[in-house]
């Protein structure tokens, strides 16, 4: 199933079902007010999402209305959890060595996690609001999962189980804010304004073969201003699965149900697939021909993220957003 926030129900949305082709929906106020309603029990609560689902999807559900990603919210407005991973190693291994860094071993073996800010989420549609193009502006396409409660200790084998719903992601950064925010030794705030979501976020059943071993198994297409900026294969040099992402977030602490884990940009090898950053772009140019050509975003700019099913459908919806100025 399908599920998405409408800004409507003011800070946590109101909880719709959204049927598969994206069309049409309904509010579920018999069930859930909100997600986090919902996901605070799942076991009870999805099945009857679920049989909601089935009967929109053959239109035997009363108060259906055309679904509309600019009236949504994140999916979850506000979460009491958001990690943000870079499972994609060689995209750590690309930034390090366009300033002639070395990567250390340990990136290889045990995975690079943030904790953001996760009170001010955007929705797919909503502007990114930065003060200053000086400060760089740039974005990330990633997937993510929400998870229900997971134990502390959660060993990756076990960890599929908690997972609950699937996400694509913009997670906007202000790169020339990072070096000295890093420099301090105590990680990112400024320099990672708030994170934006798809207009809905599905089951994992929705899928089928392309989600599994905690694994999107698609392309994530990211357009700038229109124009194909990359579309990498999110199975494809994934050094850390999400199953793997739980195992090291729980090591030594409880996930609430909620929780929102981000696999860092998406990026290949195979350098043809494109970007899913300008940083990524501007580090190969940096290489290749000693600095970056690339500029990072102005005001006025436009980004779209998507993913698409093997039959060119949407399975999220896009995000598509503008970058303004505070």
């Amino acid at each position: 199933m399908k599920l998405a926030s409408l800004k409507s129900g003011g800070r946590d949305g109101t909880l719709i079902v959204v049927s598969r082709d994206l069309t049409r929906a309904v509010a579920v106020p018999d069930i859930a007010d909100t997600l986090q309603e919902a996901l605070d029990d799942w076991d009870s609560l999805s099945p009857r999402l679920n049989d909601i689902a089935e009967a929109l999807e053959i239109g035997a559900v009363g108060g259906e209305f055309n679904f509309n990603p600019a009236d949504c919210s994140a999916p979850l407005p506000r979460a009491y959890h958001w990690v943000d991973g870079s499972a994609y190693v060689n995209h750590v291994e690309l930034v390090r060595k366009a300033r002639g860094a070395e990567m250390p071993e340990s990136f290889w073996h045990d995975p690079l996690v943030y904790q953001g800010g996760s009170d001010d989420f955007l929705g797919p549609n909503d502007d990114i609001v930065v003060p200053s193009e000086e400060f760089g502006i740039d974005m990330e396409s990633e997937t993510a999962v929400i998870t229900g409660d997971v134990p502390m200790g959660t060993s990756a084998k076990d960890a599929g189980r908690y997972i609950k719903l699937l996400m694509i992601v913009n997670d906007v950064s202000l790169r020339n804010l990072i070096p000295g925010e890093l420099a301090k030794g105590f990680g990112f705030y400024q320099s990672k304004p708030s994170t934006a979501f798809s207009p809905v976020a599905v089951t994992p059943d929705e899928m089928g073969d392309a989600f599994g071993d905690g694994v999107f198994k698609l392309p994530l297409t990211t357009h700038l201003n229109g124009e194909l900026f990359g579309a990498p294969d999110c199975d494809v040099d994934m050094t850390f699965n999400f199953q793997q992402l739980i195992e090291h977030v729980t090591k030594t602490r409880r996930l609430g149900a909620g929780a929102i884990i981000g696999s860092g940009t998406i990026s290949n090898y195979d350098r043809s697939k494109g970007s899913s950053c300008l940083a990524e772009k501007r580090m190969l140019e940096t290489i290749e021909h000693g600095k970056p050509v690339t500029p990072f975003m102005s005001f006025g700019d436009r980004v779209s993220v998507e993913m698409l099913n093997e039959d060119g459908a949407s399975i999220f919806g896009a995000i598509d957003q503008k970058v303004a100025k505070g």
